[in-house]
């Protein structure tokens, strides 16, 4: 895995555009807080001569031809764990769908509030004048690395027979709750999204979310352990999934959704067998699916029958399957994902989902 690149001292923002005529405005916000290099997109280098603190974007996201060119340019080495701040023109669906399509780790919208727009400049480059960004990478990626371990152990040494160990998830735990402690959920998740496809990356961003919103609880250590090798383990069974449906581009039929709905039975029961886990967590491999109203699956339970793991894992792991980018639909925004979420009325903690809100709205 690529580390994260030091950054400099000062903040240097790499201003890429397809409109240089306009964005004398936003270049000279950005120069109140450090350098700037201001770029058409196709200019932006394949390799830059000096490390920038990230990219700022303004393009436009309607543009078929810029969208393409800008996604060439950043799918390089040198940008994959570089913040992407996209400016959008207007607020709408598409453009911002776009932008996350494209790696952003966060958007500003036209006309430019120079107040606000700072303050998500500050918060998406971090001024490493005041910590030492070269150390914390190292502890997000260790994280990271550790995490992504256990699941390439899952999804390839798990169906040929080779057993995963209780002790396997300990030895991950520590450096993932250190990584998400000391850089920000945000910060996994781009490094997670630079790195990961698929079912690795899903399992890696509920991770991610649920360990942060076992930290913004408050939670016992314990309890944040718990709920890190739970959300871990959760999709253990898709290991057991023909990879042709697994990964498919494109909707599944009907008979391709009854084998995915085999996956909770599937992992649980590989786990029993070795044994050595916890109930808990087998609960959590079990009934991630299940739905208070008693919708859900493998055992339509209800109610009280399901547990507060499992219902703090399902709404990490809907959240995180509506924000993600599939081969059959673009990502939701994050306010479109959680009212989504909130339409699913009694099927969710609907409480339980309210303490949510500040972790999935402070992801982005």
């Amino acid at each position: 895995m690529t580390a994260l690149a030091k950054k400099p001292s000062k903040r240097r923002f790499l201003l890429a555009s397809d409109h240089l005529d306009q964005c004398s405005e936003l270049a000279s916000i950005l120069k109140s807080v450090g350098e700037v290099d201001t770029v058409s997109t196709a200019e932006i280098p394949e390799q830059p001569a000096d490390q920038f603190s990230g990219v700022v974007v303004d393009i436009n996201l309607r543009s078929p031809e810029s969208v393409q060119r800008v996604r060439n340019k950043l799918r390089g080495d040198a940008y994959r764990s570089m913040p992407r701040l996209f400016v959008l023109a207007d607020a709408l669906h598409h453009a911002a769908m776009q932008a996350w399509a494209l790696g952003a780790t966060d958007t500003i919208t036209r006309p430019f509030r120079p107040t606000d727009i700072l303050q998500r400049i500050r918060s998406a480059f971090p001024d490493t004048e005041n910590y030492d960004a070269s150390d914390r990478g190292k502890t997000l990626n260790r994280g990271v690395e550790a995490a992504h371990a256990v699941i390439k152990k899952m999804f390839q040494r798990l169906p040929v027979g080779s057993p995963l160990t209780f002790e396997d998830l300990i030895e991950a735990e520590n450096k993932i709750l250190k990584a998400i402690k000391h850089s920000s959920l945000r910060e996994w998740l781009t490094t997670v999204g630079c790195h990961h496809a698929g079912s690795y990356r899903h399992c890696l961003f509920v991770t991610g979310f649920a360990v942060a919103f076992a930290q913004h609880l408050g939670m016992r250590e314990d309890d944040q352990r718990r709920l890190t090798r739970a959300a871990l383990l959760h999709d253990v069974g898709k290991a057991f999934i023909p990879i042709e449906i697994l990964d498919k581009p494109g909707k599944l039929t009907d008979e391709e959704i009854l084998i995915i709905r085999e996956h909770p039975r599937f992992g649980y029961e590989a786990l029993a067998k070795q044994g050595g886990f916890p109930r808990e967590m087998l609960d959590v491999v079990l009934h991630h699916h299940e739905l208070l109203d008693g919708s859900g699956y493998p055992h339509g339970l209800s109610g009280d029958e399901v547990s507060d793991i499992v219902r703090l894992t399902t709404i990490v792991d809907i959240y995180t399957a509506l924000v993600e980018k599939r081969a059959y639909r673009m990502p939701f925004t994050h306010a479109r994902a959680f009212s989504v979420m909130e339409d699913m009325g009694g099927k969710l903690d609907q409480q339980l989902l309210q303490a949510f809100r500040p972790v999935a709205f402070g992801s982005h």
